[in-house]
C-alpha cells in the first residue's frame, strides 16, 4: 500500500522557503527535477542561489568527493562570514583529514558494537513509554513516544542526569528547529537574529547550552568522567584537535542532532503504522524476523535530514551545466531516497527491503551520521515493542510538520492505541 507523506503538489516551489515544508516535503517537485533537471540552479530568498542535486546516483557519487565538494564553508544553505563560520563550526564543517581526525576520537563510542550494549536499556525505556501511552485516550505520538526515547538515551550517552534531558532537548529544539515558532521565539527568517550570529544556528538558546557545557568542562577538568563527552575532553588535553569553543559547539550539535534524527524517524514509523494496518500486522506475524531491515526502511521513509550543503572547490560539468568554484551545491537526500533509479518502488514501505541503498545518513561519504547505529537500534526496538504491546493504532486527526527546509519531520501526530 502507498500513501502520501506530504500534501504539497507544487512542481516548481521555492526550495529555500521554510514555509514550503509546512505541508511536508515537495516530493512531486523533486520527481520533476530528477526527470527534467537533475542539476538545477535554484534561486534563494535573501541569498545568492544554489545548485540542487536530486538524483540518487549523483548524490552518492559526489558525496564521496570532499576534495571537490567541501563542507568547510558550511552545511546549511545560509552563507556565513568568515568570522561567523569560525565561531560556529563543528567537525561537521570540516573536510578530511581534519574531519577524520576528530571522528576518530568518538567513533568507537558510536560503533555498532558499542551501541549494542544499550539494547536492554532501550527496550526497558520503550516498554515504559508505550505502557504509559496505552493508558491515555488520544495523545500526541511525537511528544509522548518519538521525542521522549531519544531524549532519555541522549542523557545517558552523554553522562548527564536524566532530569536534565528535558531542558537540553528543549534548548536543542530551539537551535536546530530555529525556523519553527513552536520551538523558538527567535525564528531565523522572521526576526532579526544578527545579535546571535556568532552562536550556533544564530540562536540565543546556545548561551544556556554553552553555560551547561562550561560546567561540564569544569567537572571533567576536576577528573569526573561523563560518558562520550569525556572522550572529547581527553582529546582536548592530549591534542590540539578540540578547543574549548569547539567543545561547546560540539555539545550543542550533539544535543540538537542527537535527538532530532531519531525523533522524526520514530514519528514517521508511527505515522506509517497508524495509516497502514497491514504494516502492524506484518511485524506482528510470528514469522517476521527482518527487524533491522524494517528499521532502516522506516528511516529511509522518514529521511529526517532533508539536505546537506557543499561548496564547490573547482569548476566542474554535470548534466550539461557548469558548477563554478565557490557555488553552493545542495545534496537533497530527501529526493535521493525517493528516486526509483536508486531505490526500487520508493513510494512504498517495504519492511523487508534488502539491500536498502538509502542515503538518510549521508552514506558513502566521510560525513556519514555519527549516530547511525544508535538511531537504527532505537527505531528497531520501537517497532519490536509496538508489535508486542499494541493491538491497534490509528491517527485521529491531521498531523503537522516541522517548519524547516533542513530537518524534515512530523512534529505533531494525534494517535489512539489499543493494547494487545
Amino acid at each position: 500500500m502507498t500513501y502520501p507523506f506530504s500534501y504539497s503538489t507544487d512542481l516548481r516551489p521555492d526550495l529555500s522557503s521554510q514555509d514550503l515544508f509546512n505541508e511536508g516535503a515537495p516530493f512531486a517537485a523533486f520527481a520533476r527535477m530528477r526527470a527534467e533537471e537533475p542539476l538545477a540552479w535554484t534561486p534563494e530568498q535573501n541569498g545568492r542561489g544554489f545548485w540542487s542535486l536530486t538524483r540518487h546516483e549523483d548524490i552518492l557519487t559526489l558525496n564521496r568527493k570532499p576534495e571537490l565538494l567541501s563542507s568547510a564553508r558550511g552545511i546549511r544553505m545560509e552563507d556565513q562570514t568568515p568570522e561567523e563560520f569560525e565561531a560556529r563550526k563543528t567537525f561537521q564543517e570540516t573536510d578530511p583529514p581534519v574531519h577524520t581526525a576528530f571522528r576518530s576520537v568518538v567513533n568507537h563510542a558510536f560503533s555498532r558494537k558499542a551501541v549494542a550494549a544499550y539494547e536492554g536499556r532501550i527496550s526497558e525505556l520503550v516498554g515504559e513509554i508505550l505502557d504509559s501511552a496505552l493508558t491515555e485516550g488520544e495523545f500526541d505520538g511525537v511528544e509522548m513516544i518519538a521525542r521522549r526515547l531519544p531524549m532519555l538515551m541522549l542523557a545517558q550517552i552523554m553522562g548527564v542526569p536524566r532530569e536534565d534531558a528535558q531542558f537540553l532537548v528543549e534548548r536543542g529544539d530551539a537551535l536546530i528547529s530555529n525556523a519553527d515558532p513552536d520551538y523558538t521565539d527567535f525564528v531565523v527568517d522572521k526576526v532579526d537574529t544578527d545579535a546571535y550570529r556568532l552562536l550556533p544556528f544564530r540562536s540565543p538558546a546556545a548561551i544556556e547550552l554553552f553555560d551547561y557545557a562550561n560546567d561540564l568542562l569544569d567537572r571533567m577538568d576536576r577528573g569526573e568522567s561523563l560518558g562520550v563527552l569525556s572522550l572529547v575532553h581527553q582529546a582536548m588535553a592530549e591534542t590540539n584537535l578540540v578547543s574549548r569553543d569547539e567543545f561547546r559547539n560540539f555539545f550543542c550539535l550533539l544535543v540538537a542532532a542527537g535527538n532530532d534524527t531519531t525523533r522524526y524517524s520514530i514519528a514517521a514509523a508511527l505515522h506509517a503504522l497508524a495509516n497502514d494496518p497491514a504494516l502492524l500486522a506484518q511485524i506482528q506475524s510470528p514469522d517476521f524476523q527482518d527487524w533491522d531491515a524494517a528499521a532502516l526502511e522506516m528511516i529511509r521513509w522518514a529521511s529526517p535530514t532533508s539536505y546537506f550543503r557543499r561548496t564547490a572547490t573547482a569548476d566542474f560539468d554535470l548534466h550539461g551545466k557548469t558548477v563554478r568554484r565557490g557555488d553552493k551545491v545542495i545534496l537533497w537526500f530527501l529526493s535521493a531516497n525517493r528516486d526509483g533509479e536508486g531505490v526500487s518502488d520508493p513510494d512504498r514501505i517495504d519492511l523487508t527491503r534488502s539491500p536498502n541503498p538509502n542515503l538518510a545518513f549521508g552514506q558513502g561519504g566521510p560525513h556519514v551520521c555519527l549516530g547511525m547505529w544508535l538511531a537504527r537500534l532505537e527505531v528497531r526496538i520501537v517497532l519490536q515493542q509496538m508489535a508486542r504491546r499494541v493491538r491497534a493504532v490509528e491517527q485521529t486527526s491531521r498531523h503537522a510538520y516541522l517548519r524547516s527546509n533542513f530537518i524534515h519531520g512530523i512534529k505533531k501526530l494525534p494517535l489512539r492505541m489499543a493494547a494487545r
